[in-house]
């Protein structure tokens, strides 16, 4: 586990939010990295990290679909006050193709069914996944304010945006935090993104900070399992992924 320095409460965003500084996210029990891990683990995986300081979860609708946010909150019962919960919308699949959605409509619709299925009163911290580029953003954060406004959310903020519709939302209802990737492989959002959210005290939540798993000096990625969709990912193809790996071990002895 991580250094209590690591997990001691930090402030998220400006807007009153507290969570440890490193948190968990719980999209691997269910989706994307090969098939779905056995429920009982990974409950007992959320209180090992809860036991240990960490207070933030992060699921979302598209998990599974739905799968993950339902085994969050079986892992949450009872120690609920205990954790700060985010989740999000926009992204889903429909007769097998993606599609992104905020329209209001459909905002409130996806907030409700992730109320239920992670049978809680309220979401600490409601993203929205990704930007819908049909609907302004004013017209999304300002569904996301009413549900604020109606006590289903504490704070809201936004998943891979850029930062004049971080300006944007954040005119409508202040912004808590953008969730990004953000990693020594992954730094675009140097350029302008987190500039932006330092300027507006929007915080910042990096996801994949290891690589999607490179940087844990494991083998995880060199056998990915049928299903995992790292496969697709141009870094772990085969030829990358071995000039990839030189860099990793250079980074090592830096590191070591």
């Amino acid at each position: 586990m991580a250094t209590l320095a690591v997990l001691r409460p930090v402030k998220l965003g400006s807007q009153g939010l507290e969570v440890s500084k490193q948190g968990l996210g719980c999209m691997g029990m269910s989706a994307f990295y090969g098939p779905p891990k056995p429920d009982q683990e990974m409950i007992d995986l959320i209180h090992y990290a809860v036991d240990n300081g960490i207070t933030l979860l992060d699921t979302a609708d598209v998990y599974g679909p739905h799968i993950n946010e339902v085994l969050v909150g079986k892992a949450i019962k009872g120690i609920r006050n205990k954790v700060q919960l985010a989740t999000k919308f926009g992204i889903g699949y429909e007769n097998g193709n993606r599609f992104i959605r905020g329209d209001p409509e459909y905002v409130r619709a996806a907030c409700e069914g992730s109320l239920k299925r992670l049978d809680v009163d309220y979401i600490d911290l409601y993203y929205a996944h990704r930007v819908d580029v049909k609907v302004p953003i004013e017209i999304t954060v300002g569904e996301m304010k009413k549900l604020v406004e109606e006590g289903k959310v504490k704070f809201i903020g936004l998943s891979e945006v850029s930062a004049s519709d971080i300006r944007r939302a954040h005119a409508v209802h202040p912004l808590t935090a953008v969730q990004i990737e953000w990693s020594l492989w992954e730094r675009d959002v140097e350029e302008d993104i987190i500039s932006t959210c330092r300027e507006l005290g929007i915080g910042i939540v990096a996801y994949s900070p290891l690589g999607r798993g490179f940087f844990t000096g494991k083998a995880v990625v060199e056998e990915l399992p049928d299903g995992d969709f790292r496969k697709s990912v141009p870094k772990f193809h085969p030829e990358n992924l071995e000039k990839n790996k030189i860099l990793y071990e250079r980074l090592s002895l830096i590191a070591a």
